[in-house]
């Protein structure tokens, strides 16, 4: 099933709440949440505390996204902040089987984020463990960068690589998402699309749908 995660890092913080639930309304079914530190991304964002807050606008999935270095120390925090998917990045993890572990262990779905130089590799021995690998198509930390071209063979491949090993995960990107090229990405195997700019920008339920037409042709 192909889903659309809107990444609220491109919405307006004034009028979240109200954004949040024009997404649901328009039939988006994840919010994408991207949280950094300024340590592992040069950038910080949001926390626990919004997460909380904007819980109650919407029964969506809360897709979290951590760009931290050594997320372990706070997956309880976000599985209580609202959290249904927590997705870590391999580079930031000292021992990401544990990390993996501790996101199951709450019940919670665990997906594994990879920058767009990172090689497949590095996940091959925990990639049976996963619901979800994010392809990052840009370096992480900041928004409205332009997607990187490399990386559409970086999802072919692992396409590829789940069906060898018959494993269901889904393929998540993240990053220069647009209404131009989420057919090839959605062509190359990826079927959790995180847009920003491209649904935040201009009319939302508009956008929203027009991403959703393409999704599920």
């Amino acid at each position: 099933m192909n889903c659309l995660s809107p990444s609220i890092l491109a919405a307006d913080f004034s009028i979240l709440g109200e954004q949040i639930r024009q997404l649901d309304d328009a039939g988006a079914q994840y919010v994408h949440i991207d949280v950094m530190d300024g340590d592992f991304v040069p950038s910080i964002s949001m926390g626990m505390p919004l997460i909380r807050s904007i819980r109650a606008c919407t029964d969506r999935m809360f897709d979290v996204h951590l760009m931290v270095r050594e997320p372990i120390r706070y997956l309880l925090d976000f599985a209580e902040a609202g959290a249904d998917i927590i997705t870590v990045h391999a580079e930031a993890c000292t021992h990401l089987d544990r990390t993996i572990d501790n996101i199951k262990e709450m019940g919670l779905l665990a997906g594994v984020a990879l920058n767009p130089s990172t090689p497949l590799e590095t996940i091959r021995y925990i990639l049976s463990k996963v619901d979800m690998v994010l392809i990052m198509t840009v370096n992480p930390g900041f928004g409205g960068q332009k997607l990187i071209p490399y990386t559409v063979d970086k999802i072919r491949e692992l396409k590829q690589l789940l069906k060898k090993t018959q494993n269901k995960a889904d393929i998540e990107v993240d990053g220069g998402v647009t209404l131009e090229n989420v057919g090839t990405l959605l062509d190359a195997g990826a079927n959790v699309i995180v847009a920003g700019s491209a649904v935040f920008q201009g009319e939302i339920s508009e956008n929203v749908s027009r991403f959703l037409n393409l999704l599920n042709a």
